[in-house]
């Protein structure tokens, strides 16, 4: 699919957004689901940016900062995948495997632009400390929101403008398959350990009999997500009208309103 000098613009400057929000963590566009589905919305191609997007959420679910580690940038492998998958020709799969050294290679990058923007810190401070110029901080920040929209908005412009080019193929294509195959199983795998963190911080032992079910009722069978879902509904009314954490406290409200109603 050929890439316009409009959806190269448009690349740009959504590619300079998700870098700003990757930072702020404030509209969560920089979400691989959402970033991808943008990309691929450019790109004419929503359903594959919506299957990149949704694949890559998975992989990237146990990817958090922990004080000053910094993880693997999800925001440049998702862009870039996207790109290489749609425009690129390459393979939903090989561009799921090319995404964890992308993510790798922003988590770099981050640190690089972190590591810069330091110096604006420190003339913040002392355009605080001397009480002049106070507007000049606002610059300050600017400035340092360009850098980190620059961080996403510069590789993947390049990749944009070279994907369609013989040399960016002939270097996908000198990549040895082992490597793409064993990347692509290594997506798998942080995919599985990803959303099982999620579970671990999120389960409650009491629910987990449902989600066993609902498991062994997705693999068994030919059910869609929207089946499923009214599934989990149903079981959710019934355990809510079963449950002797709700049905007891039903109980005693009723026998509170007939001793009410006998004292009167």
């Amino acid at each position: 699919m050929e890439i316009t000098l409009i959806k190269i613009i448009l690349i740009f400057l959504v590619s300079c957004l998700i870098g700003i929000d990757s930072i702020l963590d404030e509209f969560q566009i920089h979400r691989p689901l959402i970033s991808c589905s943008l990309i691929g919305l450019i790109l004419g191609n929503l359903k594959t940016g919506i299957i990149i997007g949704g694949t890559l959420e998975m992989i990237s679910l146990g990817w958090m900062n922990i004080g000053a580690a910094i993880s693997p940038d999800p925001a440049l492998a998702s862009i870039i995948s996207t790109i290489l998958v749609i425009s690129g020709h390459q393979s939903i799969g090989s561009g799921i495997a090319l995404a964890i050294p992308l993510a790798a290679t922003g988590q770099i990058l981050t640190i690089i632009v972190r590591s810069l923007t330091i110096g604006f810190q420190h003339s913040a401070d002392k355009i605080t400390n001397s009480y002049k110029n106070l507007s000049y901080i606002t610059y300050l920040h600017m400035g340092a929101m360009f850098l980190q929209a620059a961080r996403i908005a510069i590789p993947t412009t390049i990749v944009a403008l070279t994907v369609e080019t013989k040399i960016l193929q002939n270097t996908l294509n000198l990549i040895p398959h082992n490597i793409t195959n064993g990347l692509n199983i290594a997506g798998g795998i942080i995919v599985i350990v990803g959303y099982s963190m999620v579970i671990n911080m999120m389960k409650s032992e009491y629910l987990m009999p449902f989600f066993y079910l609902g498991f062994i009722i997705s693999g068994f069978s030919t059910f869609n997500l929207l089946s499923l879902g009214i599934m989990g509904l149903i079981f959710s009314i019934i355990y809510i009208q079963l449950s002797p954490k709700y049905y007891i406290k039903e109980i005693i409200k009723t026998k509170n309103n007939k001793n009410d109603n006998q004292l009167e």
